[in-house]
């Protein structure tokens, strides 16, 4: 069940109408559920017992580590010694302890053996390999990497002190909850469990701001993303042909189309949440308009950086054990991200690629926490400028490892980006009969949609001008009429469906 399509659309009409029709918390959350279940089984019916089964793991494991932290039978018994009640203490942290490590090493290897099976198999068996036909594949559940990371970080919130749920039917919606369900943005049980509690019917201001959401979304994933989809898969699905300015329109074009697509996901996930009352958070801030690579990460997949932040990072030592720690903390936690998201090289090199970027950008501040005039300059325009060209440039460039992860291809591009003619039937066959237009002419498709990206950023997010919900209302059937007459026919799949 695609998110743009009528079928989603006539789903999510029903089971609003059901949900906001009963009054109890009980029967909304089961409704939820149910649809919950019923959408994943319109991408993936076989792997709803195992979601479930992890779900209920991570459960009582969360209950377990839970428990009062005090024994027992110091409660019952006041008359217990104080060294006898420290040294139960201690077991019984020692089991909490175990116990969050078993959740651990159960979610990640769970993860890992999804992404990773499939090439260990073929790097042993390597006769097996010779040819896709007889090459071991398991094709990973779809949002498995989103669904463990969530169960991780409810397990260590837990371990650190944190309410554990006592209701597995609150746990079971927060967890398959579908809106968030394949792609994100990851969310914290004790965000989403408040927000059951307190559920209102949606003002009709939150309204507005709900079907806005969807019908940017709607614009950002099927207009933009789509129609750029088009042309990325022409020129690197033809790598031998393309020549250096077509490997960089590619190169441009794909850093815009996944952008445009994943925040596109996002903002349909976000809008249908605002009609259930609830809330996800923010998973983009404008991150091309940064101007470091740690910046970029405080904006981009903001709800994943904050996870490898807060249980990577941190439990690492993070910044509190010297220049060089910190360093080497940054580049493990890039590095870790590169393997989260596959298990071809090009993404272990990618987060190579962020790791040393964000080592340097470190080491660089602070050098200029040390020389005032180099403070000064990465503080003027001409500074400025400097720094935000140099970050796009190491983040595109770095895509093209995230969209040809096998390195034999992805060393194809780098070595033609300069001085690369292209093939005379390649021009033929993609622009004049693909796209009818010139190289040229779509050289200034992207830098208007850069432009226009840039006008929404200055707009929004520095002035902080907001349209009124009665003008959003009037483009929601704008926004989906148009994507009707535009759109790619039959559409692309969501580039982080992968991951």
């Amino acid at each position: 069940m695609n998110f743009i399509s009528i079928s989603y659309g006539i789903f999510l009409l029903s089971i609003l109408g059901i949900y906001w029709t009963v009054a109890e918390q009980k029967w909304r959350l089961w409704i939820l559920l149910i649809a919950s279940i019923a959408f994943y089984a319109s991408w993936s019916i076989q792997y709803i017992p195992l979601l479930l089964a992890l779900t209920f793991i991570n459960f009582r494991l969360g209950r377990e580590i839970g428990k009062n932290t005090s024994p027992g039978e110091h409660n019952l018994d006041w008359r217990i010694s104080n060294e006898d009640w420290q040294y139960a203490n201690a077991d019984w942290n020692s089991r909490r302890l175990k116990l969050l490590s078993l959740g651990v090493i159960l979610n990640v290897l769970l993860l890992l053996g999804f992404k990773y099976i499939s090439p260990i198999l073929n790097l042993a068996f390597p006769i097996q390999s010779s040819s896709p036909e007889t090459s071991f594949k398991v094709i990973a559940p779809l949002g498995i990497s989103f669904f463990t990371f969530e169960c991780i970080a409810y397990l260590i919130d837990v371990y650190r002190g944190a309410p554990a749920t006592d209701h597995f039917l609150k746990f079971a919606t927060y967890k398959l909850f579908f809106a968030k369900l394949i792609s994100g943005p990851i969310t914290r049980y004790h965000n989403l469990a408040t927000q059951f509690n307190t559920l209102q019917f949606p003002t009709a201001e939150r309204v507005a701001e709900a079907l806005w959401l969807i019908a940017r979304g709607v614009i950002k994933k099927g207009l933009l993303a789509d129609n750029l989809g088009i042309f990325v898969d022409l020129c690197f699905g033809n790598l031998q042909r393309a020549g250096s300015t077509d490997l960089w329109l590619a190169t441009f074009a794909y850093g815009l189309q996944l952008y445009l697509d994943f925040n596109g996901y996002v903002d349909i996930a976000r809008g249908t949440a605002l009609l259930f009352g609830l809330v996800l958070p923010e998973n983009f801030d404008f991150p091309y308009f940064s101007t470091s690579i740690a910046d970029f990460w405080r904006r981009w997949h903001i709800t994943l950086g904050d996870w490898l932040r807060n249980y990577v990072y941190f439990p690492l030592g993070g910044s509190r054990r010297g220049l060089m720690r910190t360093c080497w903390n940054l580049f493990l936690v890039m590095v870790i991200a590169g393997i989260w998201h596959g298990s071809a090289w090009g993404f272990f090199v990618w987060g190579i690629i962020h790791g040393i970027a964000l080592a340097v950008h470190r080491l660089t501040d602070d050098l200029s926490d040390r020389n005032e005039k180099l403070a000064q300059f990465w503080q003027n325009p001409f500074g400025i400028f400097i720094a935000w060209l140099l970050t796009q440039l190491m983040v595109f460039t770095s895509w093209i490892w995230f969209r040809l992860p096998n390195l034999q291809d992805s060393s194809l591009v780098i070595q033609h980006l300069w001085g690369h003619t292209a093939d005379a039937q390649f021009a033929q066959k993609v622009y004049v009969e693909a796209l009818t237009i010139s190289p040229y002419q779509l050289s200034w498709l992207l830098g208007i949609l850069a432009a226009l990206m840039g006008l929404v950023y200055a707009v929004n997010g520095r002035l902080k001008l907001e349209l009124n919900w009665p003008i959003k209302l009037v483009f929601v059937p704008l926004c989906f009429y148009i994507v009707w007459l535009l759109a790619p026919e039959g559409g692309l799949p969501y580039i982080y469906f992968d991951f």
